[in-house]
């Protein structure tokens, strides 16, 4: 998978991959005009949303209703590591009369994601800088 990434002004930098765009900025104390979430914003609301394709996913095989199932994101900050996001909570909320057979089972789906996955066992980055010439 190949992403481009790019700069479309003021503090805006945005992805593209296939036919979508992801938009970032940042608010305005940092530079930007707060016209889309942050890079890091998007990056913890993908822990989330992640998440709740598995849990989504758990309710349609099993033909479950997931109307009022939601998924509530905490991050909390470690002092000791320079504010980094210590700690991760997600709550998985079910509606009233929702089978308490399958609380444990929504659980073991949502830890199931992708992205938490990639964060118990990061991959290696490489950085580096290629000149190349610019289209007229």
């Amino acid at each position: 998978m190949e992403m481009i990434i790019d700069f479309p002004g003021g503090a805006r930098v945005d992805a593209h991959f296939g036919s979508y765009t992801v938009k970032t900025d940042q608010p305005p104390a940092g530079g930007g005009n707060g016209s889309a979430p942050t890079p890091f914003a998007v990056f913890l609301a993908s822990l989330g949303t992640c998440a709740g394709i598995y849990v989504l996913g758990f309710c349609r095989q099993r033909g479950l209703d997931p109307q009022g199932i939601r998924i509530i994101q905490r991050m909390y900050n470690d002092p000791f590591n320079y504010g980094m996001v210590g700690k991760i909570e997600l709550e998985i909320q079910v509606p009233p009369g929702f089978p308490k057979k399958y609380h444990a089972a929504l659980v073991r789906s949502a830890e199931q994601c992708a992205v938490k996955k990639h964060f118990e066992n990061p991959p290696q980055f490489e950085i580096f800088t290629k000149e190349v010439a610019v289209a007229a």
